[in-house]
């Protein structure tokens, strides 16, 4: 079939092949381009055989390139679109566009695309390039699993505006009652399947399950309405440790702890309406509550393994008390004792000549004092004065996370962490190929069964605390570099600032943040 031809040569297509042949040399190469503008179905393959074949007649015809189809479809590798490429021009196409419209649709159906058609518009079509034809429906993934807890009231202390001393009065301790809600969890959802452009099916993925994080002595899980609740067990004092709910057992003590109780060790909440004697001692697993508006005085040791310690008056340690939280700290004021935190101390109105370790420490910012003594933070302590006229040494040490060593710490915890979590899974599976034949045990079967399961609570509180530990480290890798001591408004002479390796000792009043700036304590 002739499908060019002038004086110079004649271009024919047989079998899908195009072919030149030339009558009259001297047809120039860059002309040449015309001819194909004019008919895009022909793909030149050797530009050097036509331009030798135009400088020379021939007797025969040359193979120069192939004679490309009306109209091609490609699929994408992931069956998700669809491209139409038109080899005619847009001229010839519009002399019968139905024509062509319905060869299009011919195509398609060969090439068994029947989903996510588009509109073609004539108007639009560029030959040679590709044009959108047809596009898949990609899967949506579905909504991963929701948690709520139950929200502890805000235990950071608010200041009124005139200072007075009845600011630390709030409710710290959080009674519930047996059955009470504490949390709940809406279950992932299925996700909404795709649609390939061959109308296939492609399934999508089921939303992240998350875990309800709670003590399994004190809470349970029940179906209700479609979702999960999570319920009290027991009636006492609602805690949020580090992400991990639970309910104490309350222990409340209307009076002092004294000569009458004796020193106290429990396993839960305590809340002292009076106050701890000089000589005695407070030991409690969650929160300590110590309401008697004089405070404590030579108390011997108050500590809370997991929770906060409040107290609403303020302490004079007499150089012997020593207050601990695996929380936080808040009291009114402190004189001559110890106070260590794993999270934050709060503090009224002043600390004198006292041990303070926390994360942060945190005295009023318009009227607190830090005198004397040592506050020691890994992020930052805020106050509003330091030292005092009679220069009095006071000590503001920020020992921060050496990122080294946290790092190698990370890596241990999670070596650990990934070795009890395939333990769990390994108890898990036992326990649950056991469990069709729980009723048909012996007593020593059914002893060994119950310390497999207890084994298995174990080791997934260990992998919780584990999980907590290594998100704390990360957290406090990420604060590396962003240590500072904020002074408000005076830091007198004798006031000893220090951020790492860097330190200085005031010699003048000033004020203002402190903090390592180019490599130096800027002071």
């Amino acid at each position: 079939m002739v499908i060019f031809e002038n004086s110079f040569f004649e271009i024919t297509v047989d079998n899908e092949i195009v072919y030149i042949k030339t009558i009259q040399p001297g047809f120039l190469l860059k002309d040449f381009d015309m001819i194909v503008r004019l008919n895009p179905r022909i793909k030149l393959t050797n530009f050097a055989v036509l331009k030798k074949v135009l400088m020379e007649i021939t007797s025969t015809p040359v193979e120069i390139g192939t004679w490309l189809p009306a109209i091609t479809v490609e699929v994408s590798r992931d069956k998700m679109s669809a491209s139409l490429f038109v080899y005619e021009t847009v001229e010839s196409i519009k002399v019968n566009p139905q024509l062509f419209l319905d060869n299009v649709k011919n195509i398609l159906s060969q090439n068994n695309i029947s989903y996510g058609i588009i509109d073609l518009q004539i108007d639009s079509i560029v030959s040679g390039k590709a044009i959108m034809i047809a596009q898949g429906s990609p899967p949506v993934k579905g909504d991963d699993a929701k948690i709520t807890y139950l929200q502890l009231p805000n235990r950071k202390p608010v200041i009124r505006e005139d200072g007075t001393a009845d600011y630390y009065d709030m409710n710290f301790i959080f009674e519930i009652e047996q059955g009470a809600w504490l949390g709940e969890k809406i279950h992932a959802k299925p996700g909404t399947p795709g649609v390939n452009v061959y109308g296939e099916s492609i399934p999508a993925q089921q939303g992240r399950d998350l875990p309800l994080k709670y003590d399994s002595k004190s809470a349970y899980e029940k179906e209700e309405n479609g979702k999960t609740v999570l319920l009290s067990k027991i009636s006492g004092v609602f805690e949020n440790h580090k992400g991990m709910i639970s309910v104490n057992h309350h222990l409340p003590i209307n009076g002092d702890v004294s000569v009458e109780t004796g020193n106290i060790d429990f396993n839960g909440s305590i809340s002292i309406r009076g106050t701890v004697q000089p000589g005695y001692s407070v030991i409690a697993k969650g929160d300590i509550s110590i309401e008697g508006p004089e405070g404590v005085s030579g108390a011997k040791l108050i500590k809370s393994t997991d929770g906060d310690v409040f107290i609403r008056g303020g302490i004079f340690g007499l150089g012997q008390t020593r207050v601990e939280a695996g929380g936080s700290i808040f009291v009114k004021h402190v004189n001559e004792a110890h106070l260590v935190a794993g999270k934050d101390v709060n503090i009224g109105f002043y600390a004198l000549g006292s041990i303070i370790t926390a994360q942060s420490i945190f005295v009023d910012e318009r009227k607190g004092k830090i005198i004397g003594g040592t506050a020691i933070a890994k992020n930052k302590i805020v106050t509003a004065i330091t030292g005092n006229r009679l220069e009095r040494r006071t000590e503001l040490i920020i020992n921060g996370v050496n990122k080294a060593e946290g790092l190698e710490l990370i890596q241990s915890k999670a070596a650990l962490l990934k070795t009890i979590q395939e333990d769990i899974l390994q108890l898990e599976s036992q326990i649950n190929r056991l469990m069709p034949v729980v009723q048909n045990m012996t007593k020593p079967q059914l002893a060994v069964f119950e310390q497999t399961k207890q084994k298995l609570d174990n080791n997934k509180s260990t992998a919780m605390e584990l999980d907590r530990e290594i998100k704390q480290l990360m957290n406090d890798l990420r604060k590396v570099g962003k240590e500072e001591i904020e002074v408000k408004k005076e830091a007198y002479p004798g006031t000893y600032i220090q951020i790492g390796k860097k330190s200085s000792f005031l010699s003048t009043m000033t004020n203002g943040r402190f903090l390592i700036e180019n490599g130096e304590l800027n002071v």
